[in-house]
């Protein structure tokens, strides 16, 4: 019997109790081809990265995976500080994609407005959400990450 499935090292933390299930398939990858999630709710185009395409690639996929779950993730740590935290908050993120020699590698930036905060606040919020973070924790010691006030 063929074994179809590579189990790859073990992280020191599993998951003990899976929230949600993320599905998706992906035909013709970057290059005109398109992803779909298993409920419909995203159905999208994919092009390489600055060309004239139509679609999406995956480096905006990322960046807006990543700055929506490290905003929430602010939350929760501006509920656990009792901040209360900024309507007119954003995270403006940025996702480089480059070569390293002749293999493909990403660096990031997360540029984080928290109007009207104290700057010590804003730190601490962030520095806390990039703890917590299931995106941040992927990309420690993986990837170069610069986190911002701005």
């Amino acid at each position: 019997m063929e074994n179809n499935q590579t189990v790859y090292p073990q992280v020191d933390t599993p998951i003990e109790k899976v929230l949600y299930t993320a599905k998706t398939r992906t035909i013709g990858g970057r290059e005109g081809g398109s992803s779909r999630t298993s409920d419909g709710a995203l159905d999208i185009k994919l092009s390489v990265p600055g060309t004239p395409g139509d679609g999406t690639n995956p480096e905006q996929l990322f960046a807006a995976g990543w700055s929506s779950c490290f905003f929430s993730a602010m939350k929760i740590v501006a509920g656990q500080m009792k901040v209360r935290f900024p309507v007119d908050a954003a995270i403006d993120a940025e996702v480089d994609l480059g070569l390293t020699g002749e293999a493909f590698a990403i660096q990031a930036r997360l540029n984080i407005s928290l109007p009207g905060l104290d700057r010590g606040i804003a730190r601490a919020l962030a520095d806390g959400a990039h703890q917590i973070c299931p995106y941040s924790k992927a990309t420690r010691g993986n990837i170069n990450v610069e986190i911002n006030l701005i």
